[in-house]
């Protein structure tokens, strides 16, 4: 981390905050700060320039049409690239996960450019995946099985230059017919779910502090935030399952 604060930046809350996931940026400030860690947060809205020395980036669900303008102002502005170039953490949901790709499908399904900093390629799919998503990630990334809440109807395919995040145990996920959910390549993360996401899912918060911060963290007590991520899944697969 290159300052004594950690910078996290929601980006647009005024165009990608459809389903609270403006939670994320709250759990990581209550994470950090019960490991000693200062944060400054940015809610950064859509007619402000993005800064390029945050640490964490933040982007949430939004519904076609303010997708579309989060996608063109990102590009035009450059900031985010920057971040990313300068070894920024980002952590896209629904929404964003689409617009940090190649391109993403619009309001009619016509393929539209993303910012191009992951490795995926997002359309229209032939379902809407709606409803509590369970998956298992990536083993490398040492986060146990996360819950989520999906609702969307993309299609999303990773490319070789980027890895699944987790691979669908209950839900839709990317609906790439190879059922996967999200992606991911160096510090760079996206995934459908919501929940919110770090909100359900507290060791995939600490992946992102720990990216962040270039070090391993101290422990917590993950009581309360465990119990609804156990709840969670217990409601999906029926059964406690660790």
């Amino acid at each position: 981390m290159s300052s004594d604060r950690l910078k996290i930046v929601w980006i647009y809350p005024d165009l990608l905050s459809t389903y609270g996931d403006q939670g994320n940026t709250i759990v990581l400030e209550r994470r950090a700060a019960l490991r000693g860690i200062p944060t400054e947060t940015v809610n950064l809205r859509s007619d402000e320039p993005v800064p390029a020395d945050g640490h964490i980036y933040l982007l949430g669900g939004g519904e076609d049409r303010p997708q579309i303008l989060a996608a063109q102002r990102l590009r035009a502005d450059g900031g985010l690239h920057r971040a990313v170039e300068n070894g920024a953490v980002v952590f896209a949901v629904c929404a964003g996960f689409q617009i940090i790709g190649h391109e993403f499908g619009g309001d009619e399904g016509q393929p539209l450019p993303g910012l191009g900093i992951l490795d995926i390629r997002s359309g229209r799919g032939q379902q809407r995946a709606v409803g509590e998503v369970v998956s298992d990630v990536a083993s490398e990334l040492r986060v146990p099985r996360v819950t989520g809440f999906e609702n969307h109807q993309g299609a999303t395919s990773i490319g070789p230059n980027a890895r699944p995040f987790g691979k669908v145990v209950s839900g839709i996920g990317n609906g790439d017919g190879q059922g996967f959910e999200g992606a991911y390549s160096g510090h760079v993360l996206g995934t459908y779910m919501h929940g919110p996401a770090l909100v359900r899912n507290p060791a995939l918060a600490d992946l992102l502090l720990r990216w962040a911060v270039g070090q391993e963290l101290q422990p917590v007590d993950d009581s309360w935030a465990g119990r609804l991520r156990e709840e969670r899944l217990a409601a999906v697969l029926g059964a406690p399952t660790e």
